[in-house]
């Protein structure tokens, strides 16, 4: 039997961003298939609906991917995607699989010999990238640093060396409740020339971006609580 083909589905990373994210061949790819694999039903069925869904929402088969069903099988989401229908996979924002457990539905999508397909749309940490300056020809994203903050200083230290040693850009991100919090922490461990860029709000209505040293950023305050940010780090070779 033909299986069906899995579409990543990327979401809008801020209010207001639908012309910045949906594509016409992401919309005329959810009008055309009728399942999905979410974290969140609420939030996806409103992703739906303002990239120009045209079916009832009715019609839809939503399995819910929360972070309360993770531990159970898989085998239920595959469902449809094992006797021929196409499924769309749909993050709480940006893409799907980047920093988000999607990543898993496309393990396994691979282990069944499922066709995986993404779609073009937001990431926060290449937009980011892209526009800090840095380099983009070798980075890494590190997710989240350690929440105590002598390990997280240690670790902030480290990065900085991989900043030098490999001329590579080291990205990072925190729970927004906790940025503030770990902005403090990396001006106080890293060495005045190191270069920081923020990026926060990304496609957003108070979208904002700044790369200036250490020794900069030590003078000006700025608040980041609760808004989605990504954190970047780099040195110059002169």
């Amino acid at each position: 039997m033909t299986k069906g083909t899995l579409y990543l589905v990327p979401v809008p990373l801020a209010e207001n961003a639908t012309a910045k994210t949906f594509t016409p061949f992401l919309v005329d790819t959810i009008n055309a298939i009728d399942t999905y694999i979410v974290e969140n039903e609420k939030t996806a069925r409103k992703f739906l609906k303002e990239a120009g869904l045209k079916r009832p929402q009715s019609e839809l088969v939503i399995h819910d991917y929360g972070k309360h069903k993770r531990t159970s099988s898989l085998v239920p989401f595959f469902k449809e995607l094992m006797t021929g229908k196409n499924v769309g996979l749909m993050s709480e924002a940006g893409c799907p699989g980047i920093a988000d457990p999607g990543a898993d539905i496309v393990a396994e999508a691979h282990r069944r010999g499922i066709s995986v397909v993404p779609l073009v749309g937001p990431n926060s940490i290449l937009l980011a990238l892209m526009a800090s300056g840095f380099n983009g020809q070798s980075f890494t994203f590190h997710g989240y640093l350690p929440i105590d903050k002598v390990e997280r200083s240690k670790r902030i230290k480290e990065l900085e060396q991989n900043a030098e040693k490999q001329k590579q850009t080291q990205i990072f991100i925190e729970t927004p409740f906790r940025n503030n919090s770990l902005l403090e922490d990396v001006l106080k461990s890293a060495a005045p020339q190191t270069l920081l860029c923020i990026a926060c709000n990304l496609t957003g209505e108070e979208e904002y971006v700044k790369t200036q040293s250490v020794a900069q950023w030590r003078l000006e305050k700025i608040d980041l609580h609760k808004k989605p940010a990504i954190f970047l780090l780099y040195r110059l070779f002169l």
